[in-house]
């Protein structure tokens, strides 16, 4: 599939090449990702070295910067390739952005190397005590995906001052991100899922560890530190949730219009001789354009209004997360739809199918992208407050 027409930086492609370079690589994985439900080393290894785990780290620390559209599209690569590798592209990407946030010296030693990689929970958050020079935090952390190969866990903590939870202005907890180095924390083994199953989305526990001032960036509440557009409206963190669907739903269908080429339904004719399936293809290519259509429109829009230096107006802040959700909702009844075409063809773990049914199952249940987002999307669009975080 051809990318938007738009202006393409060498570093998007620099990226998107070495992605298409290590597809042999990734799919002679395949088995290992799913028994092993991690990333084999090497190919963790070989994805740090394409910079698909640090798509949002500013180029002053040797990252790629790239914007939402380009990340999104690298995203929509890898999970055409292998859906686990896509979400762990867009977790440890999502996390990256946080280098902007940080002063100069923690942000080289976190986030500088190529074999800087964050995963981690900031929802529901654990306990950190106010200490000199820091916090002491304290907790246990679950959906780390990626605790396999990541350096760095991203932990959401409520701060505590003199054993009492510290409150902000507007009277709600005080509650930060803070950057710990996995080594040290315990990771322990809880993910054996159906879906998804290589991300590694582990529990991980953190027993008293320091966390100076400079290793906690406060997200949202004031500049970052990087002046660029891609860091002036932090939600901009989780634009890369929208190429898992997308991609996933072009390996659904790259499968199933094969296999119409090789499947009999009769003896001597095959699949894609017959009407109903003809219809049944051409009406998932339109949903799945149209869906992939609105996520970088959308993008599109917003990614000029920041470059003006200007701020998303409620219904672009709505349709930012409508577009996400949306892409999800589509890809799940493509797919959906495209399994029951496929019949038996879809049943075996052999099948491309039957992962991407798997997998779009379970990436459509994380909050930033379950369905019920569009009710605060449809706030925002009503000129009412989404009554939540929704940026």
């Amino acid at each position: 599939m051809a990318a938007n027409p738009r202006e393409i930086s060498d570093m998007e492609s620099t990226v998107l090449e070495a992605v298409r370079a290590l597809e042999p690589q990734i799919r002679a994985a395949s088995s290992a990702i799913e028994d092993e439900r991690r990333l084999p080393p090497a190919l963790a290894r070989s994805l740090m070295e394409a910079g698909v785990f640090r798509m949002g780290v500013p180029r002053t620390y040797g990252g790629p910067e790239l914007d939402p559209m380009a990340q999104v599209r690298v995203v929509e690569e890898l999970s055409r390739i292998e859906g686990a590798v896509g979400w762990l592209s867009m977790i440890s990407s999502a996390g990256s952005f946080l280098a902007a946030f940080l002063k100069p010296e923690p942000a080289q030693r976190l986030f500088g190397g190529v074999e800087s990689v964050l995963a981690g929970q900031l929802r529901p958050p654990q306990r950190a005590d106010l200490a000199d020079g820091g916090y002491r935090v304290s907790g246990t952390f679950h959906f780390a995906s990626g605790s396999g190969h990541a350096s760095v866990m991203t932990c959401g903590c409520t701060i505590y001052e003199n054993g009492r939870p510290r409150l902000t202005s507007r009277g709600h907890p005080d509650i930060r991100v803070m950057l710990v180095p996995t080594v040290k924390t315990r990771i322990v083994d809880v993910w054996d899922t159906t879906g998804m199953r290589g991300t590694g989305s582990n529990d991980f526990i953190v027993d008293n560890v320091f966390v100076p001032f400079d290793d906690c960036p406060n997200l949202g509440a004031g500049p970052a530190y990087c002046a660029a557009p891609l860091y002036s409206w932090p939600a901009l963190f989780l634009v890369s949730h929208a190429g898992v669907p997308l991609g996933l739903a072009r390996s659904a269908l790259d499968f199933v219009e094969e296999l119409t080429t090789r499947k009999e339904l009769m003896p001597g004719r095959p699949m894609r001789e017959d009407g109903q399936v003809q219809e049944t293809i051409a009406a998932a290519e339109a949903s799945v354009e149209a869906a992939r259509c609105y996520v970088y429109r959308t993008l599109e829009d917003l990614w000029a209004t920041l470059s003006a230096g200007e701020k998303p107006s409620p219904r672009q802040r709505a349709h930012y997360r409508l577009m996400m959700t949306h892409a999800h909702q589509t890809a799940k009844q493509v797919i959906g739809t495209l399994y029951d075409l496929a019949a038996t063809s879809a049943i075996f773990r052999s099948s491309p199918l039957e992962r991407n049914m798997r997998d779009i199952l379970t990436s459509s249940q994380h909050r930033v992208v379950h369905p019920k987002m569009y009710r605060p999307a449809g706030r925002l669009i009503l000129g009412l407050d989404p009554e939540e975080i929704f940026f």
